[in-house]
């Protein structure tokens, strides 16, 4: 035990300074808790803790050291969580901070829940939602789930849905619950290609196979699979290429099925395929525009945020990004017009609340038309924008034009009376559009 230093409290003027001393300190300390290491192995470590300062915490701990049924132990094991997780659980506790990580945050989370200490779990889900990325959210969706956080599951749907193709191919999906797979095949909408889709179910049955340590062969991956998935892939929808190359050598469909897609394939199928055909729809495409981003200091002045918008090939635009502030609610009145005729195609008004870009820096909010707005070739359109709300992040280094999966969208300057967005600076980080068809 390390020496009491003399009047230590002398240099602790409040309550949570004094507290925050004794974190995870011998002194004073009338519990311990032996827990497991983090890394898998049957090794343990000491926290030792003050039952007071748990116990105004938590109910949880309050019930545990001074109820009915009180613990009278001087030392307990906790086998259901490791080190780490509880010395965060109990850093927050102590000193109402946390250091977070993408690998501890799970854990401290199910130990927020656990012992009733809201604040900390709402630390995490923040967290979480600003972390959230394709590469994690299958892990983050499932906690959510279990969780009950709608907002949380919200967010991961719609990383799903715009990052399809990352986040199918993913480490996470192979590991992730069937229910979880099920429900991403039924999805309608889905940014990724079908036959993608079919090769990472494909990856996560084969993962199956290889935990349970049974021979692989399209039999058994189609008892892993199901029918209810199985049925919900658009096999249709595949290149007759695709399908050759990479189903028929899966061996999941049987010699039936098999023939029946060839068939379809040469048009002399009779009977209907047991699979939809429709494209899955609204997948929504992002284009950016601006190479570097600035932070709130982007100012309102009750003038138009303007910009002209053309395009080589006919796109519907759904919407449009602007910039926000963290935690900022702007008021914003959007409209697109034919640039030419000046005719207005779409209007769209409402309050917004800024949110963390998941794949760039800065805050912002989409703002999205009722119907989609048909951009015809050559063309020139208006996007307009009446702002009203605190300073905002802002792009600069805007690229005039911009070629995204074979499609050049040119930028310039509105001849409208302007407040600054220009085709180099400003709003409109982002339009969302769809292929037509």
């Amino acid at each position: 035990m390390a020496p009491v230093q003399e009047n230590w409290q002398d240099n602790c003027t409040s309550i949570s300074q004094r507290t925050k001393h004794i974190f995870n300190s011998a002194l004073l300390s009338d519990v311990k808790f032996i827990v497991p290491v983090s890394n898998g192995k049957s090794v343990s470590k000491v926290i030792p803790a003050h039952k007071l300062v748990l116990a105004i915490s938590s109910s949880v701990f309050f019930a545990m050291f001074y109820g009915q049924m009180a613990d009278t132990r001087d030392s307990i094991e906790l086998p259901d969580c490791d080190y780490e997780s509880l010395l965060e659980l109990f850093r927050f506790i102590y000193s109402d901070k946390v250091e977070l990580t993408g690998s501890n945050v799970m854990h401290v989370l199910y130990l927020a829940n656990k012992y009733l200490v809201p604040s900390l779990a709402e630390k995490c889900a923040e967290f979480l939602r600003i972390n959230l990325d394709a590469s994690n959210v299958f892990t983050i969706l499932a906690h959510a789930q279990k969780l009950e956080d709608k907002d949380l599951e919200n967010r991961c749907w719609e990383v799903v849905e715009m990052h399809s193709e990352e986040a199918v191919t993913s480490d996470d999906f192979v590991v992730a619950e069937r229910s979880l797979v099920e429900s991403v095949v039924k999805r309608e909408k889905l940014n990724v290609k079908e036959i993608e889709l079919f090769k990472a179910v494909n990856r996560w049955a084969e993962k199956k196979i290889e935990n349970q340590g049974i021979t692989s062969d399209g039999n058994a991956k189609r008892g892993i699979i199901g029918e209810e998935i199985l049925k919900k892939i658009r096999f249709p929808l595949m290149s007759q290429e695709e399908f050759a190359r990479f189903v028929i050598d899966s061996n999941i469909l049987n010699v039936q099925e098999v023939g029946d897609m060839i068939k379809h394939y040469s048009q002399v199928l009779t009977s209907p395929l047991p699979y939809l055909q429709s494209p899955r729809i609204g997948v929504l495409r992002r284009i950016g525009r601006f190479k570097e981003y600035y932070s709130a200091c982007w100012g309102y002045g009750g003038s138009l945020d303007s910009l002209i918008l053309s395009v080589d090939k006919d796109v519907r635009l759904c919407g449009v990004q602007h910039f926000g502030c963290e935690g900022c609610e702007y008021t914003v009145s959007m409209e697109i017009k034919d640039a030419r005729s000046k005719l207005s195609l779409a209007k769209k008004s409402g309050t917004y609340c800024s949110e963390k870009n998941l794949d760039h820096p800065y805050y912002g909010f989409d703002i999205l038309f009722d119907s989609p707005v048909i951009l015809e070739s050559g063309k020139k359109y208006e996007i307009s924008s009446m702002i009203s709300g605190p300073d905002s992040w802002f792009g600069e280094k805007g690229q005039t034009s911009v070629n995204f999966e074979g499609i050049n969208f040119t930028f310039s300057r509105s001849a409208s009376p302007v407040y600054g967005t220009s085709e180099t600076e400003g709003q409109f980080p982002v339009f969302l559009f769809t292929h037509p068809g």
